[in-house]
C-alpha cells in the first residue's frame, strides 16, 4: 500500500537526527519539546483514569521512576508494564505522548499500567536499561496486592527500543526464573543489532527513522560491537525462544526495522510460542500515535487494546 497521504507532507518537515550527538542533554530537551508539540496537534486526548502516581524505585547505582495508572473500575486488575521508545538514548515517561498511551491502555484494556523510566545511554549503556526493566518487573511482582493486581496477569509492552526491552525482559525472566509474564505486545520492535533485516536497506531513508540513526543509537547504546550478538540486546538472535510468553507484534510498513517484527514472529512460532504478526500498512515508525488525524492510527490502537483484552480473557477470572 502507498504511504498514508497524511504522512507525505509531514515527512518533509520532520527534523532529522544528526549523524553524531555532541550534547545529549540538549538533544533530549529538543526531542521532548518536539514530541510535546506533536502530541498537541496529532494525538487524541487521553481517556480518564482513576489515578496516576509516581513511584521512585532504588536500583543498582541509582534510582528510576515509575508512573502507575489505575483504571476507573474495581480490581483486582491485570497489570501492564510499559517501556517507551527513544533509541535507548531518549524519550521519557514524563511526556504527554506516553501519558496518553498509558491512559488509553489502562482505560481501554481495563488494566493497571506501569510505565518505566529506565536509564539511558550513553551515560548508562547496555545492559543498564534491561536491568532497570527487570527491577521494575520485580517491583510489580512484589507489590501485587498493594497494586490491586493479579499475579497471573502481568503483561509487558513497548514501542521501538521499548519493545526491544520488553522482548529482552521476557528472555531474562525466563532465564532467571523470574516473575511469570503472561503476554508481550511489541510495537515497531528493534530486535537485531546486527542490522541483518533487508528492510534496513529497503527503507533506509525517507521515512523518518533512518539507517544512519539506527547506527548512531547502536554506537551509543552498546559498549562494544560484540554486544550486538548478545541475545539480551538482540532478542531475534537468541538460540532458543521456547517457553516465552505469547506475543502480538505490530510493525509499520515503511520502517527500516519492519522485518525485525516479522522475523521474530516466525522465530517464536518455530519454537512453539503462540505469536501473531500484524503489518500496519501505510505507516512509518512512530505514526501509530497520530490518532487525531489518521483513522489507521486509531485502528492500530484498537488492535493493540484488543490483543491485551484477549490475553486477559485467556486467563480464568480470579475467584
Amino acid at each position: 500500500m502507498p504511504l498514508d497521504p497524511f504522512l507525505v507532507p509531514l515527512l518533509e518537515t520532520m527534523p532529522t537526527v544528526p549523524a553524531e550527538i555532541e550534547d545529549i542533554a540538549a538533544f533530549r530537551l529538543q526531542e521532548n519539546a518536539g514530541a510535546a508539540a506533536l502530541a498537541e496537534q496529532l494525538l487524541e486526548p487521553a481517556p480518564p483514569v482513576r489515578s496516576k502516581r509516581t513511584v521512585t524505585l532504588p536500583v543498582q547505582d541509582g534510582e528510576i521512576t515509575l508512573n502507575v495508572f489505575h483504571p476507573d473500575s474495581d480490581g483486582p486488575h491485570p497489570v501492564h508494564l510499559y517501556f517507551h521508545g527513544g533509541g535507548w538514548i531518549g524519550g521519557t515517561i514524563h511526556s504527554m505522548v506516553i501519558d496518553i498511551l498509558c491512559q488509553e491502555r489502562a482505560a481501554g484494556a481495563d488494566c493497571i499500567v506501569v510505565a518505566v523510566e529506565y536509564r539511558k545511554a550513553p551515560e548508562h549503556p547496555f545492559p543498564t536499561a534491561l536491568k532497570d526493566s527487570y527491577a521494575a518487573l520485580l517491583w510489580v511482582a512484589e507489590n501485587i496486592e498493594n497494586l490491586g493486581a493479579r499475579a497471573d496477569l502481568i503483561t509487558v509492552g513497548g514501542g521501538s527500543a521499548g519493545a526491544n526491552l520488553a522482548a529482552a525482559l521476557c528472555l531474562k525472566a525466563r532465564d532467571d526464573d523470574g516473575p511469570a509474564i503472561a503476554f508481550q505486545l511489541l510495537e515497531v520492535p528493534s530486535l537485531d543489532f546486527t542490522f541483518s533485516s533487508p528492510s534496513i536497506r529497503r527503507n533506509a531513508t525517507g521515512y523518518g527513522l533512518t539507517e544512519q540513526t539506527l547506527h548512531l543509537c547502536r554506537r551509543l547504546y552498546l559498549p562494544s560491537e560484540a554486544d550486538a550478538t548478545n541475545h539480551y540486546a538482540s532478542p531475534l538472535l537468541a538460540e532458543n525462544l521456547s517457553d516465552l510468553p505469547p506475543a502480538h507484534i505490530m510493525s509499520a510498513e515503511y520502517d527500516p526495522i519492519v522485518d525485525d517484527g516479522a522475523r521474530y514472529a516466525e522465530r517464536l512460532t518455530l519454537d512453539r510460542v503462540p505469536a501473531t504478526f500484524s503489518l500496519q500498512l501505510g505507516h512509518i515508525h512512530g505514526s501509530s500515535a497520530f490518532t487525531k488525524v489518521m483513522a489507521s492510527a486509531r485502528a492500530w490502537r484498537e488492535e493493540g487494546l484488543q490483543a491485551l483484552r484477549a490475553a486477559h480473557a485467556r486467563k480464568s477470572p480470579v475467584s
